[in-house]
Order: C-alpha cells, then structure tokens, then sequence
C-alpha cells in the first residue's frame, strides 16, 4: 500500500486525449477521486482480470498513449467509477 493520492477526496477537471466521439470520453468531466487504484483495490490495475474500470482505462491508455504504469488513480464522474492516469488530472473544483 502506499500513501493516498494527496487530491484524495477533492473533485478535479480531467483533461483527457479521449477522442470526442468515444464512448468513454472523459475529457472535461468533474471527476471526485478517491484514492491511488493500488490502494483500492489492493493491486495493480494491470492483474485486475476482469474488472470493467481496468479494461476500459487498459484500452484508453492504449490509445491515448498514456504511460504504462501504477499512476492510477480511482474516483467517480457521476456515479460511475473510472481510472485515469495522475497526468489527466486538472484543477481543482471542491
């Protein structure tokens, strides 16, 4: 475990490469994070098997390019869950 995610709690603006028409397109939305994803879920998201926050950010890394690492963090856009890498995280809203 490590230490939580020092914007745990505070929603932020992502700022995303998703493409405007994706189905999972998070660019722009208030996002409330709730901690690193290691600590969540006590792995990495890269051995999660079968978990729908997992495959959708392992297919938005893939095509946005972004770093393939444990720079992950959970929150919610709405009620659903999301995982979004730390250099997607924008300024802070509350």
């Amino acid at each position: 475990m490590r230490d939580a995610h020092p914007q745990a709690g505070k929603i932020v603006r992502l700022h995303t490469n998703d493409a405007p028409d994706a189905n999972y397109n998070l660019d722009g939305a208030e996002y409330r994070i709730e901690d690193y994803w290691q600590n969540v879920a006590g792995m990495s998201w890269m051995v999660a098997q079968g978990n729908p926050a997992c495959l959708i950010y392992a297919m938005r890394a893939g095509f946005n390019g972004l770093p393939i690492d444990n720079e992950v963090v959970y929150g919610k856009v709405g009620g659903l869950g999301h995982l979004v890498h730390t250099s997607e995280l924008g300024e802070e809203l509350g």
